[in-house]
């Protein structure tokens, strides 16, 4: 089975992801990614970016599309027409398929005036905005930000954009599953539910509660056709987290989930 990941972060250069990939057990070097994707079969991937809004500075290999990544530093002041721009001119290259923002790292509620402009512009280029949802990696990030129940007011007052809901709003799953469900508007990807490496029996066995949740709410939402697999590399075992989702997800919307929907979603030409 072909898969799509639709949702990894891509930094050769950036040395904390060394420690992070080892835990996984993995390197963070293109070479390692590539050999990790050959062998579970994993076609393309969607790189949520976070670094750089400028066009040229998103080069990625071949076999990878982006989201232009968004933070708290273009969005007011004298710098906010130039990252408007450097937004639109990232949505009309192919390889963009969207634009990725970072609530909870950054202080604003996803429906805050400053983020409309980039929902009008996704809308404009049919291109999705993905969102950060649910748990932070960091102390210094607030929950209250990347709750998802507040994307309920953006696929509301924004209908033409659509949006994916990154993580499925971990650990807020029942929110997460309400405003999936009630808004068609909105998708959601499967990724960095679980880090680094894992035994997935052991897991399985210790966490039946957890599992038990998740595979509820994924059931409440229920629209296959709007659920996405994803890894968030390098924090995880790309092996074992497919092995993981191909366990949560039932067999006969396997196709779907890893691989068609990413690519209608994202309109990957692939």
């Amino acid at each position: 089975m072909k898969i799509v990941d639709a949702h990894i972060h891509c930094c050769f250069d950036y040395e904390p992801f060394k420690e992070t990939a080892a835990l996984a057990g993995h390197e963070n070097t293109r070479e390692h990614l590539e050999l990790a994707f050959m062998q579970s079969n994993v076609v393309h991937a969607i790189v949520m970016g976070n670094m750089s809004v400028e066009p040229s500075k998103n080069i990625y290999p071949e076999k990878m599309s982006y989201c232009v990544g968004l933070d708290s530093r273009g969005f007011e002041g004298e710098h906010e027409d130039y990252y408007l721009g450097m937004v639109e001119e990232n949505l009309k290259l192919k390889k963009c398929v969207g634009i990725k923002i970072y609530p909870g790292y950054s202080p604003y509620y996803v429906n805050d005036r400053i983020y409309a402009p980039y929902y009008d512009l996704a809308a404009k280029y049919d291109k999705p905005v993905a969102i950060h949802t649910g748990a932070v990696a960091m102390p210094s990030g607030k929950l209250k930000y990347s709750h998802p129940i507040r994307i309920d007011d953006i696929a509301v007052d924004f209908p033409k954009t659509r949006f994916v809901m990154c993580h499925f709003g971990n650990p807020f799953l029942q929110e997460a599953a309400a405003v999936a469900e009630k808004n068609s508007n909105v998708s959601i990807d499967l990724s960095g539910l679980l880090e680094e490496n894992f035994d997935i029996d052991d897991y399985f066995d210790k966490n039946r509660y957890y599992v038990a949740l998740l595979k509820c709410w994924i059931n409440y939402f229920g629209d296959y056709k709007r659920i996405m697999y994803g890894s968030d590399w390098p924090i995880v075992n790309i092996e074992k987290y497919i092995e993981f989702i191909r366990r949560i997800i039932p067999e006969k919307h396997h196709e779907e989930v890893f691989y068609k929907n990413a690519v209608e979603i994202y309109g990957l030409e692939i």
